[in-house]
């Protein structure tokens, strides 16, 4: 018995998929069903994480701040970056050392 998916990729993606099955000489279904073949064999290995008491504490409060409206988006973030990198330096000091002698080397005549 098998069931018929319609399914929603990005063109991009289409044409990876052509590519491969024309490569692969493949049908696209042949294609799908060994990559969800390999996908479902390698999620199960993978370990799952379970985040602990401070970590779940803290996406808690992250979520309460969203929801007051306290965060900054990606397009502030990153313009906050770039006036940040725009901003001239101080010199850095460096510690004052004394000039060491040469060694003397000797010299054969």
């Amino acid at each position: 018995m098998r069931d018929t998916i319609t399914l929603s990729l990005p063109n991009a993606m289409t044409r990876q998929i052509e590519k491969a099955c024309r490569r692969e000489h493949r049908t696209k279904s042949e294609l799908m069903r060994e990559a969800l073949r390999v996908y479902f064999g390698t999620a199960r290995s993978l370990p799952t994480y379970t985040p602990t008491k401070a970590e779940l504490e803290a996406i808690r409060k992250g979520r309460e701040e969203i929801r007051r409206g306290e965060y900054y988006t990606l397009d502030e973030l990153h313009a906050s970056l770039a006036s940040h990198h725009r901003r001239p330096r101080a010199p850095k000091s460096r510690p004052h050392t004394r000039a060491r002698p040469r060694p003397a080397v000797a010299r054969h005549r």
